[in-house]
């Protein structure tokens, strides 16, 4: 035998066969898959909600606002302030549960808002994050 003569099962045709049956079978799974979902959704499931009960709001519903300008400069409720007075100003207006909001210009520096937040945090104040940034500087 030579290595130029082939046998006769090495023919050159290509091979023409699909092989479905990895098709047949994901096509049953999405069947089953359809039937029971139309099931369910034909019958509907009934579910039980947790049940809600009304907090009536506060009676003043004054915040405390503190903005942090473009430049670092700190506003409590409109009036210039120093960053130590904030929580101190804070607790002075509610002593059960002082809160402020902060709100920030959107190219303030990230040092300041991290010092106005571990602040409020040592002093024991809560803070709400105002998510519309500044667009103009308070008092200017």
């Amino acid at each position: 035998m030579s290595l130029t003569s082939r046998p006769e099962q090495f023919d050159e045709e290509p091979l023409a066969e699909i092989n479905v049956t990895p098709f047949v079978d994901v096509v049953l799974v999405l069947l089953i898959i359809f039937m029971i979902t139309a099931a369910v959704v034909e019958m509907g499931l009934q579910v039980e909600v947790p049940r809600t009960r009304t907090i009536a709001a506060p009676a003043d519903p004054k915040f405390q606002i503190v903005q942090i300008a473009s430049d670092g400069r700190l506003f409590y409720d409109g009036a210039p302030v120093n960053l130590y007075a904030i929580a101190e100003r804070a607790r002075a207006a509610n002593a059960e549960s002082p809160t402020v909001y902060v709100q920030i210009h959107s190219s303030a520096a990230y040092d300041v808002v991290a010092q106005v937040l571990a602040e409020c945090a040592t002093g024991g104040v809560a803070v709400n994050l105002v998510p519309k940034p500044l667009t103009r500087d308070p008092l200017g």
